[in-house]
């Protein structure tokens, strides 16, 4: 059976169940390895640091990949195809992505302003204790478009190319990133190999995930070429700036980090987005990942 085969009832479990917050997540194991690591391998000069990042980055992506070939090599039968199409869900993100989102939209919608700004928390790095209505939709719809690359698309990208070892290494070079891929004074040697190995990992998935957006949105073409490479990130503004066009509203531009302003490139033209915004944008998203079924479906079938 072909990984698109496999994929396809993959992605329709994952955005019917999702994965219950009280179990434990494999992401867990990762993410507690390179805490480790880097509590003791973090040291030295700048050049040491880099090499020892690389090491770390070198050992997930042979732990994933082993890991992933020894649960792929009994898919051959039933019940291995069912744990296969299981365990693979843990490696994607579209119904805990909606959820969060969600939570954010209905107390925002409410007019309640502080339950949105303590939802809008938990899926930004912002500051969100003086977020106003506009700031806390477009933290939400930024993470909303962003993540659909970074939680489901990319590791639907790399199942469809190397099924388990695939998505498992793509999903533990995520989890890097997210954990140390950052330019502080402590990480900036020490995370580069895992931001580098992101921004490639998520290079196609990116641009697949704007144009799904756009697909998703009947427009936003135009906005998600214009604006996207002025983004600071090489594959973030991808999916935000088709999202951003799609809405016909305005993302990006300042925010607060530790009390500090960061500068962002401005996506989109429109006014600043609402609650009724966001929920236009969670509208979107669900036709991007039907898209996505359609796109896997149909390679399903042609292979």
């Amino acid at each position: 059976m072909t990984h698109a085969a496999v994929l396809l009832p993959m992605l329709i479990v994952e955005a019917a169940f999702g994965y219950p917050r009280r179990w434990w997540h494999p992401v867990m194991a990762a993410g507690a390895l390179i805490d480790a690591a880097e509590r003791r391998w973090n040291r030295g000069s700048a050049g040491q640091q880099r090499l020892a990042g690389v090491a770390l980055l070198l050992l997930l992506v042979a732990l994933s990949v082993m890991i992933g070939a020894a649960i792929d090599r009994v898919a051959g039968e039933r019940w291995g195809l069912l744990a296969v199409i299981a365990i693979g869900t843990t490696g994607l993100a579209q119904r805990s992505l909606y959820d969060h989102v969600v939570a954010v939209l209905r107390p925002l919608a409410a007019g309640d302003l502080p339950a949105a700004r303590a939802a809008v928390g938990m899926i930004v790095g912002r500051d969100t204790d003086i977020l106003d209505e506009a700031g806390v939709a477009t933290g939400a719809i930024e993470s909303l478009a962003e993540s659909f690359c970074d939680g489901v698309v990319a590791p639907a990208f790399w199942f469809l190319l190397a099924g388990l070892p695939g998505l498992f290494a793509a999903k533990a070079i995520n989890t890097a990133d997210s954990m140390i891929g950052h330019r502080t004074e402590r990480l900036r040697y020490f995370g580069w190999a895992a931001a580098r190995a992101d921004d490639a990992v998520n290079w196609l998935p990116a641009r697949l995930s704007g144009a799904l957006i756009c697909l998703a949105g009947r427009g936003g073409w135009r906005t998600m070429v214009r604006d996207a490479p002025g983004h600071a990130s090489p594959n973030g503004g991808w999916p935000e700036a088709a999202m951003a066009g799609a809405l016909g509203r305005q993302l990006g531009g300042v925010v607060r980090y530790d009390g500090e302003p960061a500068y962002r490139a401005v996506l989109g033209r429109g006014a600043a987005p609402d609650a009724t915004d966001l929920a236009r944008a969670l509208g979107v998203y669900r036709v991007a990942c039907l898209l996505l079924w359609a796109l896997v479906g149909m390679l399903a079938w042609l292979l």
